[in-house]
Protein backbone atom coordinates (compact mmCIF):
# COMPACT_ATOMS: atom_id res chain seq x y z
CA UNK A 1 0.00 0.00 0.00
CA UNK A 2 1.10 3.67 -0.73
CA UNK A 3 1.82 6.10 2.25
CA UNK A 4 -1.68 8.06 1.17
CA UNK A 5 -3.63 4.43 1.53
CA UNK A 6 -2.08 3.85 4.85
CA UNK A 7 -2.43 7.43 6.25
CA UNK A 8 -5.95 7.17 5.12
CA UNK A 9 -6.46 3.46 6.81
CA UNK A 10 -4.96 4.86 10.17
CA UNK A 11 -7.42 8.00 10.21
CA UNK A 12 -10.54 5.74 9.49
CA UNK A 13 -9.39 3.28 12.50
CA UNK A 14 -8.78 7.02 14.87
CA UNK A 15 -11.77 7.15 14.48
CA UNK A 16 -13.61 4.19 14.66
CA UNK A 17 -11.52 4.19 18.29
CA UNK A 18 -12.36 7.71 18.82
CA UNK A 19 -16.50 6.90 18.31
CA UNK A 20 -16.04 3.97 20.32
CA UNK A 21 -14.99 5.97 23.31
CA UNK A 22 -17.04 9.07 22.84
CA UNK A 23 -14.26 11.21 22.32
CA UNK A 24 -14.15 13.80 19.18
CA UNK A 25 -11.55 12.90 15.94
CA UNK A 26 -10.16 15.94 16.45
CA UNK A 27 -8.80 15.07 20.26
CA UNK A 28 -6.26 12.89 19.29
CA UNK A 29 -2.73 13.83 17.61
CA UNK A 30 -0.64 11.86 15.21
CA UNK A 31 2.25 11.53 15.10
CA UNK A 32 4.06 10.29 12.36
CA UNK A 33 7.44 8.64 13.75
CA UNK A 34 9.99 9.10 10.99
CA UNK A 35 12.81 7.10 12.80
CA UNK A 36 15.15 5.13 10.00
CA UNK A 37 13.02 7.16 7.39
CA UNK A 38 14.77 9.42 4.73
CA UNK A 39 13.83 13.19 4.32
CA UNK A 40 11.89 12.31 1.03
CA UNK A 41 9.44 10.23 3.24
CA UNK A 42 8.88 13.20 5.56
CA UNK A 43 7.99 15.16 2.32
CA UNK A 44 5.42 12.67 0.91
CA UNK A 45 3.53 12.95 4.15
CA UNK A 46 3.94 16.26 4.70
CA UNK A 47 1.94 16.81 1.17
CA UNK A 48 -0.44 14.32 2.33
CA UNK A 49 -1.20 17.15 5.01
CA UNK A 50 0.96 15.95 7.92
CA UNK A 51 2.44 18.41 10.09
CA UNK A 52 3.75 16.95 13.47
CA UNK A 53 6.42 13.92 13.40
CA UNK A 54 8.77 12.25 15.92
CA UNK A 55 12.32 11.01 15.83
CA UNK A 56 13.86 9.30 18.34
CA UNK A 57 17.39 9.88 18.15
CA UNK A 58 18.79 13.37 18.28
CA UNK A 59 21.39 12.99 15.97
CA UNK A 60 19.43 11.57 13.13
CA UNK A 61 17.27 14.40 13.65
CA UNK A 62 20.43 16.84 13.53
CA UNK A 63 20.81 15.57 10.32
CA UNK A 64 17.52 14.88 8.69
CA UNK A 65 15.73 17.80 9.65
CA UNK A 66 17.50 20.27 7.74
CA UNK A 67 16.57 18.48 4.86
CA UNK A 68 13.06 18.35 5.27
CA UNK A 69 10.00 20.62 4.83
CA UNK A 70 10.64 24.25 6.77
CA UNK A 71 6.80 24.33 7.81
CA UNK A 72 6.81 21.07 9.88
CA UNK A 73 6.74 20.40 13.80
CA UNK A 74 8.93 18.01 15.44
CA UNK A 75 8.84 16.22 18.70
CA UNK A 76 11.49 14.10 20.44
CA UNK A 77 9.95 10.56 21.25
CA UNK A 78 13.28 8.71 22.00
CA UNK A 79 15.15 8.40 25.07
CA UNK A 80 17.17 11.43 25.37
CA UNK A 81 20.99 11.54 26.85
CA UNK A 82 21.46 15.22 29.14
CA UNK A 83 24.47 15.97 26.76
CA UNK A 84 22.56 15.82 23.81
CA UNK A 85 20.05 18.73 25.63
CA UNK A 86 21.74 21.38 23.92
CA UNK A 87 20.37 20.04 20.37
CA UNK A 88 17.30 18.60 21.84
CA UNK A 89 16.27 22.11 23.10
CA UNK A 90 17.13 23.65 19.44
CA UNK A 91 15.97 21.33 17.41
CA UNK A 92 12.25 20.17 18.74
CA UNK A 93 8.92 21.75 19.72
CA UNK A 94 8.03 19.34 22.57
CA UNK A 95 10.37 16.70 24.20
CA UNK A 96 7.80 13.28 25.14
CA UNK A 97 10.61 11.63 27.06
CA UNK A 98 11.63 13.32 30.21
CA UNK A 99 12.15 11.00 32.75
CA UNK A 100 14.25 11.35 35.50
CA UNK A 101 15.01 15.12 37.79
CA UNK A 102 18.10 15.42 36.60
CA UNK A 103 17.80 15.66 32.76
CA UNK A 104 14.88 17.99 33.54
CA UNK A 105 17.27 20.18 34.88
CA UNK A 106 19.33 19.84 32.22
CA UNK A 107 17.01 20.75 29.94
CA UNK A 108 15.76 23.81 31.73
CA UNK A 109 19.46 25.00 32.08
CA UNK A 110 19.87 25.00 28.08
CA UNK A 111 16.27 25.94 27.51
CA UNK A 112 17.66 28.95 29.53
CA UNK A 113 20.63 29.65 27.59
CA UNK A 114 18.65 29.59 24.39
CA UNK A 115 15.93 31.77 25.94
CA UNK A 116 13.26 29.44 25.68
CA UNK A 117 10.58 27.62 27.46
CA UNK A 118 10.56 24.23 26.70
CA UNK A 119 7.32 21.70 26.62
CA UNK A 120 7.39 18.12 27.89
CA UNK A 121 6.12 15.22 28.58
CA UNK A 122 7.10 12.91 31.49
CA UNK A 123 7.89 9.32 29.95
CA UNK A 124 6.38 6.30 32.74
CA UNK A 125 7.63 3.30 32.96
CA UNK A 126 4.05 1.88 33.50
CA UNK A 127 5.23 -2.30 33.22
CA UNK A 128 8.47 -1.36 35.03
CA UNK A 129 10.09 -3.14 32.20
CA UNK A 130 14.15 -3.35 33.27
CA UNK A 131 14.86 -2.33 29.27
CA UNK A 132 12.61 0.38 28.71
CA UNK A 133 13.35 4.42 30.45
CA UNK A 134 10.74 6.12 32.31
CA UNK A 135 9.50 7.14 35.72
CA UNK A 136 8.27 4.54 38.27
CA UNK A 137 4.69 6.24 39.10
CA UNK A 138 6.12 6.32 42.79
CA UNK A 139 8.99 8.45 41.62
CA UNK A 140 7.26 10.44 39.15
CA UNK A 141 4.54 11.83 42.08
CA UNK A 142 7.61 12.25 44.47
CA UNK A 143 9.57 14.59 41.94
CA UNK A 144 6.81 15.74 39.90
CA UNK A 145 6.11 19.37 42.20
CA UNK A 146 10.51 19.62 41.42
CA UNK A 147 9.87 19.29 37.80
CA UNK A 148 7.38 21.76 38.05
CA UNK A 149 9.08 24.28 39.70
CA UNK A 150 12.10 24.68 37.06
CA UNK A 151 10.80 28.08 35.38
CA UNK A 152 11.96 27.22 31.43
CA UNK A 153 9.68 23.90 31.80
CA UNK A 154 5.80 23.30 31.24
CA UNK A 155 4.54 19.93 32.17
CA UNK A 156 1.61 19.34 29.49
CA UNK A 157 1.50 15.33 30.45
CA UNK A 158 2.45 11.87 30.35
CA UNK A 159 3.97 9.35 27.99
CA UNK A 160 4.52 5.71 27.85
CA UNK A 161 5.94 3.07 25.83
CA UNK A 162 4.10 -0.09 26.69
CA UNK A 163 5.58 -3.72 26.16
CA UNK A 164 5.58 -5.24 22.88
CA UNK A 165 2.38 -7.71 22.63
CA UNK A 166 0.40 -9.23 19.59
CA UNK A 167 -2.78 -8.85 21.78
CA UNK A 168 -3.31 -5.20 22.34
CA UNK A 169 -5.56 -6.02 24.87
CA UNK A 170 -2.78 -7.14 26.92
CA UNK A 171 -1.70 -3.92 27.42
CA UNK A 172 -4.59 -1.41 28.05
CA UNK A 173 -4.47 -1.97 31.68
CA UNK A 174 -1.14 0.08 31.72
CA UNK A 175 -2.93 2.30 29.41
CA UNK A 176 -5.71 2.46 31.90
CA UNK A 177 -2.75 3.69 34.73
CA UNK A 178 -1.20 6.15 32.62
CA UNK A 179 -4.30 8.20 32.52
CA UNK A 180 -5.02 7.31 36.33
CA UNK A 181 -1.46 8.96 36.97
CA UNK A 182 -2.19 11.97 34.98
CA UNK A 183 -5.41 12.61 37.18
CA UNK A 184 -3.18 12.53 40.05
CA UNK A 185 -0.69 14.73 38.53
CA UNK A 186 -3.53 17.10 37.70
CA UNK A 187 -4.45 17.21 41.78
CA UNK A 188 -1.11 17.74 42.64
CA UNK A 189 -0.69 20.80 39.84
CA UNK A 190 -4.06 22.34 40.47
CA UNK A 191 -4.69 22.41 36.53
CA UNK A 192 -5.11 20.10 33.88
CA UNK A 193 -2.90 18.33 32.08
CA UNK A 194 -4.01 18.42 28.33
CA UNK A 195 -1.05 15.70 26.54
CA UNK A 196 -1.66 12.06 27.26
CA UNK A 197 0.64 10.36 24.47
CA UNK A 198 0.82 6.31 24.22
CA UNK A 199 -0.23 3.91 21.69
CA UNK A 200 1.97 3.15 18.78
CA UNK A 201 1.32 0.66 15.10
CA UNK A 202 0.61 -2.11 17.17
CA UNK A 203 -2.02 -0.43 19.80
CA UNK A 204 -3.06 2.82 19.17
CA UNK A 205 -6.68 1.79 18.87
CA UNK A 206 -7.07 0.71 22.72
CA UNK A 207 -4.68 3.53 23.67
CA UNK A 208 -7.38 6.06 22.16
CA UNK A 209 -9.87 4.13 23.59
CA UNK A 210 -8.16 4.51 27.43
CA UNK A 211 -7.44 8.52 26.88
CA UNK A 212 -4.40 8.99 24.43
CA UNK A 213 -4.69 12.48 22.77
CA UNK A 214 -1.63 11.71 21.11
CA UNK A 215 -0.35 8.37 19.49
CA UNK A 216 2.81 7.89 17.57
CA UNK A 217 2.91 5.99 14.41
CA UNK A 218 5.49 4.99 12.50
CA UNK A 219 5.05 1.23 10.88
CA UNK A 220 1.76 1.55 9.94
CA UNK A 221 1.94 4.74 7.88
CA UNK A 222 6.04 4.39 6.39
CA UNK A 223 5.72 0.53 6.53
CA UNK A 224 9.82 -1.17 7.64
CA UNK A 225 12.16 0.62 7.98
CA UNK A 226 14.87 0.73 5.63
CA UNK A 227 17.83 -1.52 5.95
CA UNK A 228 20.86 0.41 6.69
Amino acid sequence: MSLAENLQAIQERMAAACARAGHAPETVILIAVTKGQPPEAVAEAARLGLRLFGENKVQEAKAKIPLCPGRLRWHLVGHLQTNKCPDAVRLFEMIQSVDSLRLAQEINKRAEQASRTMPILLEVNAAGEASKFGYSPERLLAEFGQINALPRLEIHGLMTVPPWTSDPEKVRPLFRQLRQLKDQCEQLLGAPLPALSMGMTGDFEVAIEEGATMVRIGTALFGQRPKT
